[in-house]
């Protein structure tokens, strides 16, 4: 007799089985699925990229504000703002004890300095840098005096009032810092 559990070919090549042993066969045909492999984990670097860049933005827009001054400006309790952009520019900045050096512009470069050691040709050259200054930008209308705080006050005046001269309709601001 022949065995129950065979499985037994064909001359056609195809497979007997009997009814009985299909039991058998599908304990063994399941298919058990494989072990999910844990996912890789990648890091997502997009968030310290944003902070990283807030970062730089905030280090650089509050290294431009503490910029320092040309020169140091006296303290006052309270002042007006006064855009630069509209204003024709005059630095004086305190030289030894009782001397001062005037420059056209804002700062203290050597080739902003007065030329002239005279005092009235000081006056006239500062009047024609205030009017070229006006004429060069029209929305220019104001002058800022930019003087160290040991800069004695007859040098003041006498930028004051070379542009006095020339100033019509604009105003003369002087520039000090808000004291705390």
């Amino acid at each position: 007799m022949a065995d129950p559990h065979a499985i037994t070919q064909s001359a056609t090549g195809a497979i007997d089985a009997r009814a009985e042993d299909l039991g058998v066969l599908d304990d063994e045909l399941v298919i058990r699925p494989r072990r999910m492999r844990p996912p890789e984990s990648d890091i997502d670097i997009t968030p310290m990229i944003d902070i990283t860049f807030l970062l730089l933005i905030f280090f650089l827009v509050s290294a431009f504000l503490s910029k320092q001054a040309p020169v140091d400006l006296p303290q006052a309790l309270y002042g007006d703002a006064v855009a630069q952009d509209e204003s024709a520019i005059i630095t004086i900045a305190a030289e030894g004890v009782d001397d001062s050096m005037i420059y056209k512009g804002d700062g203290v470069k050597e080739d902003w300095q007065l030329a002239s050691a005279d005092l009235v040709a000081q006056e006239q050259e500062l009047a024609a840098y205030i009017q070229a200054q006006f004429d060069a930008h029209p929305h220019k209308r104001h002058v800022l005096i930019k003087a160290d705080k040991q800069v004695k006050h007859r040098h003041v005046a006498r930028v004051s009032h070379a542009a006095g001269r020339v100033l019509t309709d604009g105003r003369l601001f002087i520039a000090v810092t808000e004291e705390d």
